[in-house]
C-alpha cells in the first residue's frame, strides 16, 4: 500500500475506532434517560442515576462534532486527490482557494454553534455548517452514485450529519419546551439517523471492497461496470 491508500483508510479507521463506539454510548445513554423519566412519571422511584441525562447531553454533543468531523475527512481525501491527480492549483487556483475556505468556513460555523445561545444564531450556525458539507460534497473527486442515491455512503452520510446538527442546534429547547415537542423531534429525528448510521456501517464496508489501491486503479476503471467486464489481457507468447 501506498501513503494515498494510508490515507484513504482514516476515515472508516476512526470512525470504526471512535465514532461508532462513541454512537453506541450515545443510544445506551439515551434509553436510560427515557427509562428514568417514564419511571419518575409513573410515580415511583428510578434505580438510574440521574447523571444519565447530563452523560447522554455530552456525549450527543461529542458525537455532533465527531460525525461533522468525520464527514469532511471523508470528502477531503477524494477532494484532495482529485486536486493533486489534476494539478488544480495550477489551472484553477480560485477553486482550489474556495474549496479550502469552505472547509475552514465550515468548521468555523459548527464552533459559533456549540457557542450559541439565542435561538436564532443556532438556527443560522447550523445552517451554515449543514450548507458548508454540501457545497463540499458537490466538489469534484467525491464520488457520490446519485444513481442510487438511497443506497449511496455519501448521501446517507450526509443526511445523517444533518440531522446531527439539527439535533445540536436544540438541545437548549428540548429543556426550555415543557410540552415536550422538541423532545419528540429530537427523538424520531435521532432514530432516523440510528437507522442511517447502521446503512453507513453496510454502504461503507461495500465501497471499501469497490476501491481498488493505487496501482491497481489504471487497470481497475477501465472495466466496464455496468456490464460486469474487465478487458481481458494476451499472455506473451513463450519464447
Amino acid at each position: 500500500m501506498e501513503i494515498a491508500d494510508f490515507l484513504g483508510l482514516l476515515h472508516p479507521a476512526i470512525a470504526v475506532i471512535f465514532v461508532f463506539p462513541l454512537i453506541g454510548n450515545v443510544v445506551n445513554f439515551a434509553w436510560q434517560t427515557r427509562q428514568r423519566r417514564l419511571q419518575n412519571l409513573a410515580g415511583g422511584k428510578s434505580k438510574i442515576p440521574p447523571v444519565v441525562g447530563k452523560e447522554h447531553k455530552q456525549l450527543g454533543e461529542w458525537l455532533t462534532g465527531a460525525i461533522v468531523g468525520l464527514v469532511l475527512l471523508g470528502l477531503a481525501y477524494p477532494i484532495g486527490k482529485n486536486i493533486l491527480h489534476n494539478q488544480l492549483w495550477n489551472q484553477a487556483t480560485f477553486q482550489v482557494a474556495f474549496i479550502l475556505l469552505m472547509f475552514i468556513l465550515t468548521i468555523a460555523a459548527l464552533v459559533l454553534l456549540y457557542r450559541a445561545k439565542k435561538r436564532v444564531w443556532r438556527a443560522v450556525f447550523a445552517t451554515l455548517t449543514g450548507a458548508g458539507l454540501i457545497i463540499i460534497g458537490c466538489q469534484d473527486g467525491v464520488f457520490r452514485r446519485t444513481n442510487e442515491w438511497y443506497w449511496s455512503h455519501y448521501y446517507i452520510g450526509i443526511t445523517a450529519a444533518l440531522l446531527m446538527i439539527f439535533s445540536l442546534a436544540i438541545v437548549q429547547d428540548i429543556y426550555q419546551d415543557r410540552s415536550n415537542r422538541w423532545r419528540t423531534v429530537h427523538t424520531i429525528l435521532n432514530c432516523i439517523a440510528l437507522l442511517l448510521f447502521i446503512g453507513q456501517g453496510m454502504t461503507g464496508t461495500r465501497d471499501l471492497l469497490e476501491i481498488p489501491l493505487s496501482w491497481q486503479e489504471q487497470y481497475i476503471y477501465k472495466c466496464d461496470f455496468v456490464n460486469k467486464t474487465c478487458p481481458t489481457i494476451n499472455p506473451q507468447a513463450p519464447k
